[in-house]
C-alpha cells in the first residue's frame, strides 16, 4: 500500500475523524475521483470485474429498445421526447436498443438522447460505443439537468446496486450501526457503533444479531425519478437485482474477476454493491407524485417483452449460434440465474399510462 493510495487515504481520514459509515465507504470507493473505482477502471464484461445482462446477450437491449418505442406510442407519440439513461456502462444497452428502435424512424427522428454519466472514462467508452447509431448523444451529471418540457422515457439498469446503504444491527440491548474502522496494525476493519442519526426502525420483525439496510441514496433516487416523470410525464424503467420486500441481510459485497473478494482489502480496486430496495424507491417515487408498478423478475419481464420469440428468430437465422444463444435466454431468464433476483419496476405518470410489460 502507497502512501498515495485510497486505502492510506481512508486510513488517514478514520484515524483522524473515526468510523465511516458503510455507506461513506461505499460511495468513496466507488468515486473518489482519483482512486475510486469508476474514475479508474472503466472495463466491464468478460475482462472486467462483473458483467451486466446487456453484455450477456444482444436481445436484452433490443427488448428495451423496443419497450422504449411501444412506451412512445402509448404516449401519444410526442413529437419530442427525451430518451434518457442512467449509468450506461460501456454504451452497449443503448446501441441494441437505438439499433431495435430502428423499427421507428419516426421514434428515432423525435429522439433527444441523454446520458447521465459522472465517470469521464466512461463517458469516452460511451462515445466511441454510439459513434455509428442514429441518434447522437449528450451527457448531463444528474437527473435535475433533464429538462422538464417534453415527455421522459429513462432507462436505469443496475444503477441502484451501485447506490450504497448504511448498515445497522440488532443487538439484545439495542440497535447499533455497523462501520468501517482501522486496526491496531492500519487494517480497515468492520466494528459496531452507536447511532448518531438517520435511523428509523424498520416495521418488520428484527431478531437480535440481524443486520438491516438503509439507503438514503436509493431513497433520494426514488424521489427524483418521481419528480422527474411526475413534471415532465413520461416512465422510468428500473431493472436491478435486490428485494421487492423490506427484510433483513447483510448484502455488500466485493467483485474481482467475477469473483466475491474482501470489500474491504483493496479500496478502489474492486466493485462494490448492496441489493436494491425496490419498496424504499417506489414509495419514495410515490410520495413525490409519481405513479408506480410491482415488481416482477427479470425473467418474466423479458417473456412479457418477447425474449423468447427473439431467441428463436435469431436461432432460425444462425443455427450454428443456437446454443449459445439458449444459454444467453436462460441465463438472462431462468429462476436459478438472473430471471429471480433481479427484478423490474416502472415509475410513470399520468397515471392512466399502460406502461409496456407492467400490464394487468
Amino acid at each position: 500500500m502507497s502512501d498515495g493510495s485510497l486505502k492510506a487515504s481512508l486510513v488517514r481520514e478514520i484515524a483522524l475523524t473515526g468510523p465511516m459509515t458503510v455507506a461513506d465507504y461505499v460511495t468513496r470507493c466507488l468515486h473518489d475521483p482519483q482512486g475510486g473505482y469508476y474514475a479508474t477502471r472503466p472495463e466491464l464484461g468478460a475482462r472486467g470485474d462483473f458483467i451486466t445482462a446487456p453484455l450477456v446477450s444482444q436481445m436484452f437491449g433490443e427488448l428495451i429498445g423496443l419497450w422504449a418505442v411501444e412506451t412512445w406510442h402509448r404516449l401519444g407519440a410526442p413529437e419530442r421526447v427525451r430518451l434518457v439513461e442512467v449509468g450506461p456502462g460501456d454504451g452497449t444497452l443503448m446501441a441494441d436498443a437505438l439499433r431495435a428502435a430502428r423499427l421507428a424512424p419516426d421514434f428515432l427522428s423525435a429522439l433527444d438522447l441523454i446520458l447521465i454519466e459522472p465517470s469521464r472514462p466512461l463517458r469516452d467508452v460511451q462515445a466511441r460505443r454510439l459513434t455509428d447509431t442514429d441518434t447522437a448523444p449528450r451527457w448531463v451529471s444528474s437527473l435535475e439537468a433533464v429538462e422538464r418540457d417534453a415527455p421522459v422515457i429513462l432507462i436505469a439498469n443496475e444503477v441502484l446496486d451501485c447506490l450504497p446503504a448504511r448498515q445497522f444491527v440488532r443487538t439484545e440491548t439495542g440497535w447499533g450501526e455497523r462501520r468501517v474502522g482501522v486496526s491496531d496494525n492500519g487494517e480497515l476493519l468492520f466494528g459496531l457503533t452507536g447511532i448518531t442519526g438517520g435511523f428509523v426502525r424498520p416495521a418488520f420483525d428484527v431478531a437480535p444479531g440481524d443486520l438491516i439496510e438503509l439507503s438514503d441514496q436509493q431513497a433520494a433516487f426514488g424521489r427524483d425519478l418521481g419528480r422527474l416523470v411526475s413534471e415532465a410525464t413520461g416512465a422510468a424503467l428500473l431493472i436491478d437485482y435486490g428485494r421487492d420486500r423490506p427484510g433483513p441481510g447483510d448484502t455488500l459485497q466485493a467483485l474481482r474477476r467475477h469473483a466475491k473478494v474482501d470489500p474491504l482489502a483493496t479500496p478502489g480496486e474492486v466493485d462494490l454493491t448492496q441489493w436494491a430496495d425496490f419498496p424504499n424507491v417506489l414509495e419514495a417515487a410515490v410520495r413525490a407524485g409519481a405513479d408506480v408498478t410491482g415488481c416482477l423478475g427479470q425473467g418474466d419481464f423479458l417473456r412479457r417483452l418477447g425474449i423468447e420469440a427473439r431467441a428463436e428468430r435469431l436461432m432460425s437465422t444462425r443455427p450454428d449460434a443456437a446454443p449459445v444463444i439458449q444459454r444467453q435466454l436462460d441465463r438472462l431468464t431462468a429462476d436459478d440465474e438472473m430471471g429471480v433476483l433481479f427484478k423490474a419496476a416502472a415509475i410513470f405518470s399520468p397515471p392512466t399510462l399502460d406502461v409496456p410489460g407492467f400490464e394487468p
